[in-house]
């Protein structure tokens, strides 16, 4: 849409309200992320954990305002690849201009939270070793290379993803879940694995932290998948309701692969279960009927609860499992698209088990692939490049110590550490006398 065209539409006060809600819901998803993320290391790399979520949104926020946003959703000029220049800097675009029927700034924003929330995803992958420092020069350099370019592809005016190839992608399974999962891959075959990985127990320190972390990102979910919709209406309330329904039979899902394999279920398999199925329903909760969305969901609970064991066999130390929940998710339920599609909710295209035979199915694969494989090698190049400038894995010592105090000088749990990391000798002033033991009674 040309910006005359756009200024000449209406706001609706509805569609603006409920997507407002909703990129406050998705913003709220990396802190949750952070929690997540956070509760899962372990004790020495707590902190650590947590800036590099709370960096990437402002990293993120610079990098898109400044040209991410115009390169991504900016008219194409590349033959499908990528959008133009025109509103770098966030030019053009005022409080009267539409997309849509919501003001043109606010689909900025909302768009702007994904991109947040994609990078964050990342540390994940490379949790407890990866320099800070580098990672915050990582994150910009990313997100213009490989999340700016795909949300083009899928999302942006003339995208060829969606122009050319007609694959369907609602909420993110290929700019988000998919670029996260194949980035995150590539990072930990650039940094190496952990030390002690396979012989060390490094079981997450705080469970209530990481279902608290959880349950902040499937609430953010509901504004991801549903605000997709970008107006208040039928789409809306079928995503919103989608989305829970794969979060709980991904939950579910996961809990009966952990009794049958392992005989307990555990609340680390409820919480990862739940995010399998939120995001193997980010790319379809706008294209499958309620049954497509528990199947959906069921199926990337049962498969990324084996897809996580897969860094043992194969030597990649994927912290915290992001290939084996995002990539592997995603990749479910982009492919499902082509099978569970139904016309009601996608207004023509139909899956093969609604007679649309494998045509839709064919065009998910051919997305699904070409996405993993630029972004897998585009971040390998962007980590090696960054590697070999400023060296991207921490040092044995710092590693061993721990990331919060040789890097941020800061310890999650140690009250008695007062600034420069000086030791508190007591916490009573030295005015008050100490006090006196009591002498036993005869």
């Amino acid at each position: 849409m040309t910006l005359a065209a756009a200024q000449a539409a209406e706001i609706d006060t509805g569609d603006t309200a409920w997507l407002l809600a909703a990129t406050a819901l998705v913003l709220l998803m990396t802190p949750g992320l952070a929690l997540f993320y956070g509760g899962m290391v372990r004790t020495k790399s707590v902190l650590n954990m947590l800036m590099m979520s709370f960096v990437s949104i402002a990293l993120v926020t610079v990098v898109w305002l400044a040209c991410g946003y115009s390169l991504a959703f900016g008219d194409d000029i590349g033959g499908g690849l990528v959008g133009g220049l025109e509103h770098a800097g966030m030019a053009g675009l005022g409080p009267d201009s539409v997309q849509g029927t919501v003001p043109t700034v606010l689909f900025a924003t909302f768009q702007l939270t994904f991109a947040i929330i994609t990078a964050a995803l990342i540390s994940g992958a490379v949790a407890d070793r990866a320099k800070f420092g580098a990672w915050v020069v990582f994150v910009p350099v990313w997100a213009l290379l490989v999340y700016v370019p795909v949300a083009h592809w899928t999302w942006g005016p003339g995208g060829w993803i969606l122009d050319r190839l007609g694959a369907l992608d609602f909420a993110g399974g290929l700019p988000v879940e998919i670029t996260s999962g194949a980035s995150g891959l590539a990072l930990c075959l650039v940094l190496g694995p952990r030390l002690g990985f396979k012989k060390d127990a490094m079981r997450p320190h705080n469970l209530p932290m990481v279902m608290l972390g959880a349950g902040l990102l499937w609430f953010g979910w509901f504004g991801f998948n549903a605000g997709s919709a970008l107006g208040a209406n039928g789409l809306a309330a079928a995503a919103f309701l989608n989305t829970l329904a794969a979060g709980c039979t991904g939950l579910l899902g996961w809990l009966l692969v952990e009794q049958k394999r392992d005989g307990h279920p555990t609340t680390l398999g409820a919480a990862s279960g739940a995010v399998a199925g939120l995001v193997a329903i980010t790319p379809s909760c706008g294209s499958v009927s309620l049954l497509g969305a528990l199947v959906v969901g069921l199926a990337a609970g049962v498969v990324c609860s084996y897809a996580v064991s897969w860094k043992f066999k194969l030597n990649y130390d994927d912290s915290l499992d992001v290939v084996g929940v995002h990539l592997v998710g995603g990749v479910i339920g982009t492919l499902l698209i082509g099978v569970f599609a139904v016309e009601s909710m996608t207004g023509g295209t139909e899956g093969l088990l609604y007679g649309g035979g494998l045509a839709q199915l064919g065009k998910q694969l051919v997305a699904v692939v070409v996405v993993a494989a630029y972004a897998f090698l585009v971040t390998y190049g962007i980590g090696k490049v960054i590697d070999k400038a400023m060296g991207f894995r921490a040092s044995e010592e710092q590693e061993h110590t721990g990331l919060d105090l040789t890097v941020h000088a800061e310890t999650a749990y140690d009250h008695g550490v007062l600034g420069h990391g000086a030791p508190v000798t007591s916490s009573v002033p030295s005015s008050v006398p100490a006090p006196q033991k009591v002498k036993k009674q005869a």
